[in-house]
């Protein structure tokens, strides 16, 4: 007779084979089961079932992994990372309400700021954050502008001005409006952000009232304006708790503008010249010599698909 697989044992399988349809890589499913494999054993111990836990439950179980399992801090949050992912799963498929990982992440996980940093200072959320939050949005004309902004690094203002022909699908770039605040008007975007953006495209044609060719709309078909993009990226933020409205902390308060600075952050850090970055980002550039320096837009471009995050979204 074969071996009886649990309930809890039968989700973690599943969660693992959607991350295979969703095309993440094998190391990268694998390590995912070392700490669902921990936690399920952790909850068993205690007769609790994955999908009735409380944050009490996971506060236990971050004091075990420190106390009794000696795992250090950068491996917790690699942990947690793992575990947040795992529920943002059932939340998708609907066997739980809430990621409540996420919520205990943030209180117990944060890095606080030393006496000499600056306060107000915007905090670089991981790219594994980026990709739960994403992940969490449900609408698609909210997702896909979320997409945008952290793929291309674009203000608000530089979004909502967009037009549909002014994607180009050849190279998944975008010419952007001149503005006083940007040099270089061309950014790209990678296939990821395109299949999202697609699908926002196709939703967006079929609108029985569209009276715009603005990328993104909103009632009545019209172009969408700032506010209605800080309202819609706000919401969602709340619902994943990146966004405090009581906090006095700037880095508890998601904000557009933290799409931009993750963005920069995360390429800088996956090795792309600063240069390059700042070439992304239309800076205007300071130095003489700067004016001379042409930087070759193919060599951009694929520099930037090489360095840009990705953020498994389904």
């Amino acid at each position: 007779m074969g071996k009886i697989i649990t309930a809890d044992e039968k989700l973690i399988s599943d969660f693992l084979k959607d991350c295979h349809i969703r095309g993440m890589t094998k190391g990268s499913i694998n390590s995912y089961k070392s700490p669902l494999k921990i936690f399920r054993l952790f909850l068993k111990q205690k007769g609790l079932l994955i999908t009735k836990i409380t944050r009490n439950d996971i506060r236990e179980y971050l004091s075990f992994l420190r106390d009794e399992k000696k795992i250090k801090q950068k491996s917790i949050e690699n942990h947690f990372s793992a575990l947040s992912s795992f529920y943002q799963f059932l939340v998708w498929e609907e066997k739980v309400k809430v990621n409540i990982i996420l919520e205990v992440r943030k209180r117990y996980l944060r890095t606080y700021k030393s006496n000499n940093e600056t306060v107000g200072k915007r905090k670089a959320i991981s790219v594994d954050e980026m990709s739960t939050f994403i992940n969490s949005i449900m609408d698609t004309r909210d997702k896909s502008m979320a997409l945008l902004f952290a793929k291309t690094g674009v203000r608000r203002s530089e979004l909502v001005n967009i037009d549909v022909d002014e994607v180009n699908w050849k190279d998944n770039s975008i010419l952007l409006k001149p503005t006083p605040k940007r040099t270089n008007r061309t950014v790209y975007f990678d296939g990821e952000c395109a299949l999202v953006l697609r699908r926002w495209i196709k939703f967006r044609d079929e609108l029985e009232e569209l009276h715009t060719n603005a990328l993104f709309v909103g009632a009545g078909g019209h172009r969408l304006k700032r506010t209605g993009v800080y309202t819609s990226i706000r919401k969602w933020a709340e619902k994943v708790g990146l966004f405090d409205k009581d906090a006095k902390e700037m880095s508890d308060r998601f904000s557009v503008h933290f799409f931009r600075h993750w963005f920069t952050t995360h390429l800088l850090r996956n090795g792309m010249p600063r240069e390059y970055v700042q070439e992304l980002r239309g800076d205007v550039r300071k130095d003489a010599i700067d004016v001379y320096d042409h930087i070759d837009p193919e060599d951009l471009r694929k520099k930037y698909l090489a360095a840009i995050p990705q953020l498994d979204i389904y």
